[in-house]
């Protein structure tokens, strides 16, 4: 039975098809100016840019002058790249000019889509950036689209990893600004720790176009950017708190050794709240209130420390240092540290040395650093199941644009094994037919690992003619992925491999030539080498096309339907033929999800033998529906983990705002002075009550903290005992003492120099106490979920309690700062304030939890041979047992650095 929406979808079209129909007029308009625009020579093209910029200053919109422009990139690319935009492509720019996400399936070529759009917002003056997911695609379309750019009078500029301030500074000043994900967040980060506007690189965030959208705003945000550094030092507030465990007794705390949790029982509680009073460290009245959340958790860090974690059983002393021993495999792990401050409070406990922890200076969610483009757009090859998201979040719409021409690939039902063992079997008689045949293979997996293991199956087996990539090595690997639609060619590839690089069936000419023709001069040689490599790529081509086009073999299902249709879609580019196959064994991963026990056992009574498959539709339909589960399931984590980081997000732009604020001010002395008067205001109403009497005003309290807080000695008891005297008068008092105070100050240093001071103490307390704060949030986030517990919405709790701290963070701006510069003394040449020093930058790859940044986690990462540095273990990643040891001494590893961790 059909729908009524089927009929009407029959009918009339889908919304995508009906989108997509809306712009057509606008290309047919594009397509009716092509000879007039072709008629233009060089100079008379690239003028149009000055024009166009003409138009916009006079009032025109970029809407306005769409067609022409798309006119002038389209010729523009036919002379200078040699490649026409199709009319499909056409409609892509449109789409990604409207703020939304164009889907173009592999080999449709969104490079090229993105100059129109690019070329279009450039001309407002304000900057594009057009993103990327690693330094090499940067400079890759950097250096090929700014060729084209460059024709029409744009400047083009690319961030990538190493360059200086300055270099930055001048990239991002350029029209268009290719750089990566990463470099763009961490720049937004470090702009914000600066001391001067003029250091800051970048200059707004007008209009950005992610390349693999669902790459970087999906699989990527689930990790945030992180920049950290060394904390203050705290040895003697952890020795502080370590004391005081010791006096407690078993009542005064609960044990769950399962949940390997500690908690404080309401007498335990009393105690310490005792104690802390007696030490100076609690403010408020009761342990639990908001400003007391870091010391909550330093308190219960060292519980842990004393009840849960044995010496010689989860940790060793040596050598003045804590080190942790593996649980599963009773290793040391140097190096390895226990996070939040755990370390060091064992550290406490055992009286060693306490290292410095490490602390978040800035941190951002690419969610939260993406929506603040005034437009944003975004391309890939596959977005549509996705599409909830990307509304939902970054309030953007997924188009499906047509391909140029029909798709021929066959996808082939999935062949699922009983055993991964009969599975790689399948998938090696299959490998090696195809190779025999002459059909190019592409096999994708899942991770690193398992394409090392399926590598490992084929050289067993006798097969040898095959290349692993495994994302790590982006350049090298582009040019083994441009090359892999050769006749014959077998390539494994983890998921990210080589992405932005088609697959041509005969190879890819152009990076073939530009590898060949490297350093030969120009002349007969090189023309005819040129033309043999061509018509060699032609003849190889015709050889692929008769073997059936590129046969793309999986070895499982992702969890996300959308990596297994980027595999899928390498095959069947532009129209030519092409085939995809799945094989999945009921021990894979996503097979387990919907009971493989049942299914195994059900499928030994009907019969089925080792080696046989069994191929249905159904069972695509049943995975697909898996899928569809754990993508929800990951929607909503991510969803939720956002909705937490809005809350530190709204804090960190009124603060980031209020840098700017002050770094832009000719002249700061009227936000101190502010600062000062409430100051004095708080001070006055916290001694002096309102309607209180006179006899009960704590006129000595009122003194003691004027001299602590500004620096003042005034007799406030005299002044108290003045008759008819009022809280206002004593007040004007103060604030005329503490006026004229900072008024000598400013004569004695003068008022350029106090500016610059001011700013100084401004700026340098304001990131202190900010940093402080992520903290104490980070430790809020940690524990607020046990609300839940009490029938209160967590979130909500987060939202009132973190603002309660913000609150917290401006009153302890204001005193700092009117403190500071009440006592402020000038030295001789006074160094200029410099940002923090920064010790780490991270972001996690969610799919291999590597730092992607250092490019490698030094525990887990198989590091190529090459690149293990003798002298440097950290280079030297997960090192064989058997395998020579990296430091050089013609030992193997278990007889000599291997040795020394199992002592």
């Amino acid at each position: 039975m059909v729908s009524l929406g089927g009929i009407a979808r029959k009918l009339f079209g889908s919304a995508n098809d009906r989108r997509v129909r809306g712009y057509q007029p606008t290309v047919d308009a594009i397509n009716a100016i092509e000879e007039k625009t072709k008629a233009l020579s060089d100079e008379q093209l690239a003028a149009q840019t000055v024009e166009f910029r003409k138009l916009l200053s006079e009032g025109k919109t970029l809407d306005d002058l769409m067609i022409p422009a798309f006119a002038v990139v389209r010729e523009a690319s036919r002379r200078v790249l040699g490649m026409r935009p199709f009319d499909v492509q056409l409609t892509g720019g449109m789409i990604l000019h409207d703020g939304a996400i164009a889907e173009m399936k592999t080999g449709e070529g969104k490079t090229l889509v993105a100059t129109l759009a690019v070329y279009l917002n450039a001309l407002a003056g304000k900057g594009v950036h057009v993103v990327t997911v690693n330094d090499y695609l940067a400079q890759r379309d950097a250096h090929t689209m700014g060729k084209l750019y460059g024709f029409l009078g744009l400047t083009t500029g690319v961030i990538v990893h190493g360059l200086s301030d300055e270099e930055r500074h001048a990239n991002y000043a350029c029209d268009i600004t290719y750089a990566t994900n990463n470099e763009l967040g961490f720049d937004y980060l470090r702009d914000n720790m600066k001391y001067e506007r003029s250091q800051m690189v970048q200059r707004g965030h007008n209009y950005a176009i992610v390349d693999e959208v669902d790459s970087i705003l999906v699989d990527e945000a689930r990790t945030p950017l992180i920049i950290s550094g060394p904390l203050d030092d705290r040895s003697e507030l952890y020795n502080t708190i370590d004391a005081f465990i010791p006096a407690l007794v078993p009542e005064d705390y609960e044990i769950d050794e399962k949940q390997r949790s500690a908690n404080f029982s309401e007498v335990g509680t009393e105690k310490l709240e005792n104690l802390l009073r007696q030490a100076g460290l609690l403010k408020g009245e009761s342990l639990y209130d908001v400003e007391n959340v870091a010391i909550v958790h330093h308190i219960n860090n060292a519980l842990k420390a004393h009840k849960l974690f044995t010496r010689d059983k989860d940790y060793i002393v040596r050598n003045d240092e804590i080190v942790i021993i593996d649980e599963f495999t009773g290793r040391m792990m140097p190096g390895r540290r226990y996070s939040e401050g755990q370390h060091q409070a064992l550290e406490a406990k055992e009286k060693v040395q306490i290292q410095p922890e490490n602390q978040t200076l800035s941190s951002i969610t690419f969610q939260n650093y993406f929506r603040m483009y005034g437009k944003l757009a975004g391309m890939t090859g596959t977005a549509q199941t996705e599409a909830e998201e990307f509304g939902n979040i970054y309030k953007l719409e997924v188009v499906e644009v047509p391909t140029n021409l029909p798709i021929q690939r066959i996808d082939e039902d999935d062949e699922v094994y009983r055993t991964f063992d009969e599975k790689f079997k399948a998938i090696i008689e299959e490998i090696k037919q195809a190779h025999e045949r002459g059909q190019p293979v592409l096999v994708g997996t899942t991770s690193i690992e398992k394409s090392e293991l399926l590598a490992t199956m084929l050289r067993q087996s006798g097969f040898n003619n095959f290349q692993v990539l495994n994302a790590r090595y982006h350049e090298q690997e582009a040019y083994i992925v441009s090359q892999a639609g050769v006749p014959g060619a077998v390539t494994i590839a983890t998921n990210m491999a080589g992405r932005g690089t088609d697959i041509q069936l005969g190879g890819n000419i152009d990076m073939r030539l530009e590898r060949e023709l490297e350093g030969m001069e120009p002349g007969p040689e090189r023309d005819a080498l040129e033309a043999a490599s061509r018509e060699e790529v032609r003849q190889l081509k015709e050889k692929a096309l008769a073997a059936g086009g590129l046969y793309v073999i999986a070895t499982e299902r992702h969890e996300s339907r959308r990596i297994d249709n980027q595999l899928r879609g390498r095959s069947g580019r532009q129209g030519d033929p092409g085939r995809s196959k799945f094989y999945l064994s009921l021990q894979d991963d996503l097979m387990r999800i919907f009971g493989s026990d049942r299914m195994d056992s059900m499928l030994q009574k009907l019969g089925l033998k080792e080696g046989e498959a069994i191929v249905h539709p159904w069972i695509n339909k049943a995975l697909e529906r898996a899928q569809k589960k754990v993508e929800a399931r990951n929607f909503d984590i991510r969803k939720n983990l956002l909705k937490y980081d809005d809350v530190t997000n709204d804090q960190r732009k009124v603060i980031f705002e209020q840098r700017i604020e002050m770094m832009d001010s000719e002249d700061v002395s009227e936000t101190v002075e502010d600062m000062r008067n409430e100051v004095i205001e708080v001070l006055v109403a916290k001694h002096i009550p309102e309607r209180a009497y006179a006899e009960q005003w704590n006129a000595a309290g009122l003194r003691e903290d004027v001299g602590r807080m500004l620096n003042l000695d005034l007799p406030i008891e005299d002044w108290v005992k003045e008759d008819g005297i009022g809280e206002t008068d004593i007040r004007e008092r103060i604030t005329e003492a503490a006026d004229k105070a900072a008024a000598e100050r400013k004569e004695r240093f003068g008022a350029d120099i106090m500016t610059y001071v001011e700013r100084s103490v401004l700026l340098q307390t304001l990131d202190h106490l900010w940093r402080e704060h992520i903290v104490n949030l980070d430790h809020l986030r940690s524990v607020i979920g046990f609300r839940g517990y009490a029938q209160r919405d967590p979130l909500q709790e987060y939202k009132a309690e973190a603002f309660e701290l913000f609150q917290a963070l401006l009153a302890n701006l204001r005193e700092a700062v009117t403190s500071q510069l009440m006592r402020v003394e000038l030295v001789q040449n006074p160094e200029p304030p410099q940002p923090p020093a920064i010790y780490d930058e991270q972001h996690v790859d969610p799919t291999t939890g590597l730092n992607q940044v250092t490019g490698f986690d030094s525990e887990n990462f198989i590091a190529a041979p090459a690149d293990r540095r003798p002298e440097d273990p950290s280079t030297w990643g997960k090192i064989g047992r058997n395998e020579a040891c990296p430091c050089g001494s013609g030992k193997k590893y278990k007889h000599c650095h291997g040795a020394f961790e199992q002592a």
